[in-house]
């Protein structure tokens, strides 16, 4: 397994040497920071580790306030008075709840609710055309914003998945309040209608608050196995993480369910497989967008809005081995071979 900081390095002398030399000009130099504004969705993560180091490599000075909405959505407001009130140079936004929270949909922006004059940058978003984020047709329509895209394209992960194990079954669990997970499922279910493979999901429980339960989670796997489905996909939800470690991924192991991670925070929580991008890379290819807009002075809608390059298909081989589950003989030639590890934070 390639260690975290060789990956690191070498995004970091990727970006470094396909970066124009605005980079090194005056302005990037200059004693007064830029000032980011950043709102996250569940505290902080590796993502943001990779977009403050990219600053400091780069000798870029900025000063980032964090706010973290904590899953709730009530919280949004205050922190749009907040922006307003400061007119920070960017805006941050991770994942797509927050992200439709700053900005809004492109068929329903509110001008006395949402931000439209101050450049916008977003990361850790599933698809943002059917979030409708941008529209599908005309994704740099939306002056002030870009961003990037961290799960690998849903119909490369269904063939990543076939490629290990073929199905006639794919089982969903999500969460109904996460935008990112709903427009993944909506996209898996014509991939299956499409291909010939069927669809069965589950949410997770709502309580008397309408707040997302962890009550019942396992019972919710069992279920999906009963249905038929061989494979249980997780999909890139905030909640979902939280539970995977503990409560969904050993239901899963006990029922004889094959997990696959569309993050790598699902995949580092123990599933079988997952088609990835590192959280570190992710976030420096963030920062790298806003040192075009904060340094280059380039308008947002002219940055194309993007995935990595490059995925890792990994595999964990303890969990291959308790579900007697090996891997096809010539996948072992390319895939990443994870080992038991600590959650990304």
């Amino acid at each position: 397994m390639i260690d975290r900081p060789s990956r690191r390095t070498l995004l970091a002398a990727a970006l470094a040497t396909a970066l124009p030399a605005f980079a090194l000009t005056q302005d990037a130099r200059r004693q007064k920071p830029f000032r980011i504004y950043a709102i996250t969705f569940r505290g902080m993560t590796d993502v943001e580790k990779g977009f403050e180091e990219y600053f400091a490599s780069r000798k870029i000075p900025v000063q980032i306030t964090y706010r973290d909405l904590n899953r709730d959505p009530t919280r949004m407001p205050g922190l749009l008075d907040e922006i307003r009130a400061t007119r920070p140079d960017l805006i941050y936004t991770w994942g797509t709840s927050v992200t439709l929270g700053v900005i809004g949909a492109h068929d329903a922006v509110n001008p006395q609710q949402h931000i439209s004059d101050i450049p916008v940058v977003f990361t850790m978003v599933a698809s943002p055309t059917l979030a409708k984020i941008v529209p599908e047709q005309a994704p740099a329509a939306r002056h002030n914003l870009t961003g990037v895209v961290h799960v690998a394209p849903v119909a490369a992960q269904i063939k990543a998945m076939a490629s290990y194990r073929p199905f006639q079954t794919l089982g969903v669990l999500y969460t109904p309040t996460e935008k990112n997970s709903v427009v993944v499922l909506d996209e898996i279910r014509k991939l299956g209608r499409a291909n010939g493979f069927d669809t069965v999901s589950r949410t997770f429980r709502m309580d008397a608050n309408r707040k997302v339960s962890a009550d019942g989670a396992a019972d919710l796997v069992r279920e999906l196995k009963e249905a038929k489905a061989q494979w249980l996909y997780l999909p890139p939800d905030s909640f979902l993480g939280t539970l995977a470690q503990d409560v969904v991924i050993p239901a899963a192991m006990e029922a004889g369910l094959p997990t696959f991670a569309s993050t790598e925070q699902l995949m580092q929580a123990g599933a079988l497989s997952g088609l990835v991008s590192r959280y570190y890379n992710v976030g420096q290819f963030t920062a790298h967008k806003a040192e075009q807009i904060l340094v280059g002075k380039q308008q947002p809608s002219t940055i194309p809005i993007e995935t990595l390059k490059r995925f890792s298909y990994q595999v964990r081989m303890s969990a291959a081995e308790k579900l007697h589950l090996p891997p096809p003989l010539p996948m072992l030639g390319y895939a990443e071979i994870v080992t038991d590890t600590a959650i990304p934070q």
